[in-house]
């Protein structure tokens, strides 16, 4: 270790290291890509699921309708990623429903209840 100490420049030299900086070309893996957000889904801890959601889906009115569910259990001072307290598989039948382009526009549709929606 003094013989490091005393001539430095045969470390700084060296061809057996690699600076340790942050490889910018290659995505994090928790990283969100652009036009989407993550958001945690599930109706306890034991069963949250994250999924990562298409912007565009703020403008679904079945979204819409988990976002005031959301609103209703958390409140609007909600911090971090959304949640929305939804069985997973109820969200996933939102999502397959908005990629088909069905038209249900309430959950209680969605779900085959028959309950009159707005």
């Amino acid at each position: 270790m003094k013989k490091l100490l005393r001539n430095p420049s045969k470390v700084t030299h060296s061809h057996q290291y690699s600076a340790l900086q942050p490889n910018s070309s290659k995505p994090r893996p928790d990283s969100v890509p652009a036009g989407h957000f993550p958001v945690y889904v599930g109706l306890d801890q034991d069963t949250t699921e994250k999924f990562i959601v298409n912007a565009e889906l703020l403008h679904h009115p079945l979204f819409i309708e988990l976002l005031h569910r959301s609103e209703q259990e958390y409140g609007y001072a909600q911090r971090g990623v959304l949640r929305i307290p939804v069985d997973v598989v109820v969200f996933e039948r939102v999502l397959e429903s908005v990629k088909h382009g069905e038209g249900c526009s309430c959950l209680d549709e969605l779900l085959g209840q028959s309950v009159s929606c707005r």
